[in-house]
């Protein structure tokens, strides 16, 4: 039995536990300011786990965080636990890319059915990973605690946009295709093993705060976006620098030994 009261206890949820949508929406906003988005194991050549019960280990008993996989898919356990009807679905993420641009399928967010209504909740795509479910096949604006969203539907492909500094930027495309869990497995090797992929190559850490911002860490520097999408950014300028700054605001700790990545990296090391 999945032990949700860890799980409860490792976001700071104390609320209803029913199947509906506001312990959805709770839920969401709850994960995504307490278990923060980072990819620092793939930096540390640590493989990446996606069984349950390493998925449970790393994100609550050790306090750790995790990319799309880890974190949607310790999120799909949770809520197939509490009775919610829900489905993994695979996307493209488009963020700072052209959409002429072919992007692998390496991201998955979950539908949720609730009351024969359809939602969208993700809360593993970094800067962005939602505060609140958003509903599927619905045109028009919806807000959230942070930066209002909205779906809209382009040559086939639905788009998962995000309204920033009064832009609508791209996050994701889909086509409601389903991911099992080979799919994920193999996508998963590819985000963390491939040459290519971008979380080999850059140190991302990010997570959404209570008041409305966001606290996004890219290689070494960090940016702080408010909900009106305006973001001021600092520095981080040496390794001593950046674990401190993992522990105080993403509550990450690591040994004072510890670097992430080769000597030359774009980030402090």
């Amino acid at each position: 039995m999945f032990d949700l009261d860890a799980y409860f206890a490792r976001i700071g949820y104390a609320g209803p536990r029913a199947p509906t949508l506001a312990t959805l929406h709770a839920l969401t906003a709850a994960h995504a300011q307490a278990i923060p988005f980072e990819n620092l194991d793939v930096l540390l050549g640590r493989g990446i786990e996606l069984g349950a019960d390493a998925l449970f280990d790393k994100l609550v008993r050790r306090g750790r965080g995790g990319y799309c996989f880890e974190q949607n898919g310790l999120f799909l356990h949770v809520l197939e636990a509490m009775g919610f009807r829900v489905q993994p679905r695979g996307a493209r993420v488009r963020i700072d890319r052209a959409r002429a641009e072919t992007r692998p399928r390496t991201h998955m967010f979950l539908q949720v059915e609730i009351d024969g209504a359809r939602w969208l909740t993700d809360v593993g795509v970094g800067g962005l990973s939602l505060t609140a479910a958003i509903r599927l096949d619905a045109k028009g604006e919806q807000a959230t605690p942070h930066e209002p969203r909205r779906l809209i539907r382009e040559d086939g492909r639905w788009f998962h946009q995000a309204l920033l500094g009064g832009t609508w930027t791209d996050v994701y495309e889909f086509t409601y295709d389903e991911m099992p869990p080979i799919d994920r497995e193999v996508a998963n090797w590819f985000t963390s093993a491939h040459p290519g992929s971008h979380f080999k190559n850059r140190l991302i850490v990010a997570r959404a705060a209570s008041d409305g911002r966001r606290l996004t860490l890219v290689n070494g520097e960090l940016k702080i976006r408010g909900r009106d999408g305006r973001a001021e950014a600092r520095p981080v300028a040496s390794a001593e620098a950046l674990l401190a700054l993992l522990q105080t605001e993403f509550s990450l700790r690591f040994p004072p030994e510890t670097r992430f990545g080769p000597p030359g990296s774009p980030w402090p090391v």
